[in-house]
């Protein structure tokens, strides 16, 4: 019998177009999977440093030169993304992508209303396969963690039938620590641990990991269970979010207040006079309080009222700013706070401050698109974005290999985790070694990163050879 680390998958021919945060943080994932990759950009020096110490080609041409497209082998190019600063380019070099012959595409937009639902067609018909808006994504995990502000990361899976939980393990939850997890979540558990962040590891656990304090645990349960969870780790004193203080007043602020529940007021404060005034046509709502200033100013956040306010989000382009302002807020009284990180080297840190919830928007943006290099069915995919893991729901095909014997006898890989299933008539419920996964289940999985290629065969319909190789064929 052949083992799972043995069924390697073909390299894909992927291209990116611009080589800035984006292009290049996709780009260092990606080459960790020994993918046939290509970065194009107009601007040589760029392209030298955002591939520094990656095995890659570069091509120093316009993303929208049909020569260019050509020249980098985009005729042949089974993913083509572009995520240049220039929306119109973005765009543009999609649809000339799909022309020449690239399988799929994806471009980087700030126009949230491309996003809307009626809109998906015409842009399919365009050659613009998928449209990702970083902004709009950082904005909806400000908005699930502030919901909570007991949680760290929330992540619903088919419509909320199934929730991941991400938490914080303090003195609280001391009755967690030091058992099994075979003994604290046992086959009938209403949760099970899928993932655990302690210090800098990422633990994809066993029946025998334990939990310790400090660790962020990461909880997966139904929703009519949270409140149990939310008592169990000792968070029910945690204060619901009415009051949200923001600082800084990009792209993300404004999605993040158009995004707002009815019940929460939110006070923006900004520096720069003139996008105070852009702020104040953008976001005309009563729930939404512009004010010119300097979000570092002790008196000014005091002035404010920051005492009565359950949120702070610090969301400029400055990561060290960022940090030190969520920090300042905890000192004044604030539980729940929210960081823009947009510097990777920064996040261990930040985490190790214990700085709420992290956003990330190079890790969220590289989430939705490395969905698109999916062959399997897979309704969506999930950085937990201080972890080196991801959760993502796959629709198992008839015939395929999770199908065919119960999950504690199909021999998956360590690091590899099955939380739960949504079967087509909506039914959830959480997995044990016994339970038997049937065609067309959404099973939801928990994997250490860039490891979901890996994963995807055993949701296909696989031919005769390798179920015999897997020793799971008739």
């Amino acid at each position: 019998m052949i083992t799972f680390a043995a069924l390697k998958y073909a390299n894909m021919k992927i291209i990116i177009a611009g080589a800035g945060a984006v292009g290049s943080h996709l780009a260092t994932l990606l080459t960790r999977e020994n993918h046939d990759i290509i970065i194009l950009d107009a601007n040589a020096e760029k392209l030298a440093n955002a591939t520094e110490g990656l095995d890659l080609m570069t091509l120093a041409v316009s993303p929208t030169s049909i020569r260019g497209l050509k020249e980098a082998g985009v005729p042949q190019a089974d993913l083509f993304i572009a995520v240049t600063p220039s929306e119109t380019t973005n765009m543009t070099c999609c649809m000339l992508a799909h022309s020449l012959g690239a399988k799929k595409t994806v471009a980087r937009i700030d126009n949230s209303e491309y996003l809307q639902p009626h809109n998906s067609q015409f842009f399919h018909n365009m050659g613009i396969g998928s449209l990702i808006y970083p902004e709009v994504l950082a904005a909806q995990e400000i908005i699930d963690g502030v919901k909570r502000s007991w949680v760290r990361q929330w992540c619903e899976v088919h419509g909320g039938s199934l929730i991941t939980l991400g938490i914080k393990l303090r003195e609280e939850a001391s009755q967690l620590f030091g058992k099994p997890l075979k003994d604290l979540c046992p086959p009938d558990s209403p949760f099970h641990i899928v993932a655990i962040k302690r210090d800098e590891d990422t633990i994809i656990p066993g029946g025998f990991d334990i939990l310790k304090l400090g660790d962020i645990a990461y909880f997966m349960t139904a929703r009519r269970y949270v409140q149990n969870i939310r008592q169990l780790v000792g968070k029910e004193n945690y204060p619901d979010v009415k009051k949200i203080m923001i600082m800084g007043g990009g792209r993300i602020a404004v999605q993040t207040c158009h995004m707002l529940p009815d019940y929460m007021q939110a006070k923006i404060i900004e520096q720069d006079i003139n996008r105070c005034q852009q702020l104040v046509e953008l976001l005309d709502n009563d729930d939404v309080m512009i004010i010119n200033g300097d979000g570092r100013d002790t008196k000014l956040l005091l002035d404010e009222g920051i005492r009565q306010t359950q949120a702070f989000c610090a969301l400029t382009p400055e990561t060290e700013t960022n940090i030190l302002a969520c920090l300042a807020a905890k000192r004044m009284g604030v539980r729940k706070t929210v960081a823009l990180v947009e510097n990777q080297d920064y996040i261990t840190m930040a985490e190790k401050l214990d700085i709420g919830t992290i956003i990330n928007k190079k890790a969220i943006s590289a989430s939705h698109i490395y969905q698109m290099m999916l062959d399997a069915d897979v309704a969506s995919v999930k950085s937990l974005t201080i972890t080196d893991a991801e959760v993502a729901e796959f629709v198992a095909a008839e015939g395929s290999i999770v199908t065919q014997k119960p999950v504690m006898k199909l021999g998956l890989p360590s690091d590899v985790a099955i939380g739960g299933i949504v079967r087509p008539d909506g039914e959830a419920f959480l997995v044990n070694g016994r339970t038997q996964i049937q065609p067309h289940d959404r099973v939801v999985i928990f994997t250490r990163s860039n490891q979901l290629q890996y994963m995807e065969r055993y949701f296909q319909k696989p031919k005769q050879g390798l179920l015999n190789a897997l020793g799971i064929g008739s």
